[in-house]
């Protein structure tokens, strides 16, 4: 049985040989035909974009790992004269740690951004 197509609809527009051989390098470059590559970024969907989006919250996570692994250095270093912290101290702060830290990776990121924008 063949499945019938949901895409009956087409567009089109112009271009020159030039442009049409950098589409098809792109549309190459990201393991697509020229037809899929100009239908996701036409759409706004375009794979680079979605990797993008992908690297970003990659490195939100990180972050937000380092700043977890920074308030349980902070919070658990033994102080001259005092013992080091038991097992049940130590959870509690990496429970509070865990509990914040996306959230204050995102501060962090959004800060971030709008000191670059504020300095363009």
């Amino acid at each position: 049985m063949v499945k019938a197509s949901l895409r009956t609809k087409s567009v089109g527009t112009k271009v020159s040989d030039a442009e049409y051989a950098a589409l098809e390098a792109r549309a190459r470059a990201e393991n697509l035909t020229l037809s899929e590559w100009v239908r996701d970024a036409l759409l706004g969907s375009s794979r680079a974009e979605k990797a993008e989006a992908a690297g970003d919250l990659v490195g939100e996570v990180l972050l937000a790992e380092v700043l977890a692994l920074r308030t349980l250095f902070l919070n658990l270093r033994p102080l001259p004269g005092h013992d080091l912290p038991g097992e049940g101290e130590v959870r509690a702060e990496i429970a509070r740690a865990d509990a914040t830290k996306m959230q204050r990776a995102r501060e962090r990121l959004a800060a971030q951004k709008k000191a670059s924008e504020a300095g363009r």
